[in-house]
């Protein structure tokens, strides 16, 4: 595969974006079956945060052309927004079970 210029980074690095871009277009999409309130409020972190990652893993592919000192920065800014994003979900996903159970 390497005679045709794909590593297994880029055709990771590929599938990643389109995972990121469905991913994108999902949020966008429901966003207008969500009642409004802190349900809308998080549900708007979480559409910058999935655009945020869409647009970071825009720049994988160009991992090669960046110094060492670079990439570490930008998985350090993956790192540290994926774990906001997941705490941001679980707070979302908690709120949801406690409006459902009516409390």
């Amino acid at each position: 595969m390497a005679r045709l210029g794909f590593d297994l980074f880029t055709v990771i690095s590929g599938l990643g974006i389109i995972t990121m871009l469905f991913a994108l277009l999902n949020v966008i999409e429901y966003k207008k079956f969500i009642p409004g309130g802190m349900v809308s409020k998080v549900w708007n972190n979480i559409v910058a945060l999935v655009s945020f990652f869409f647009l970071l893993y825009l720049t994988f592919p160009f991992f090669i052309l960046l110094s060492q000192q670079t990439k570490d920065i930008i998985v350090a800014f993956v790192f540290l927004f994926g774990a906001m994003y997941v705490l941001i979900n679980i707070r979302l996903v908690y709120r949801i079970i406690m409006v459902m159970k009516g409390e």
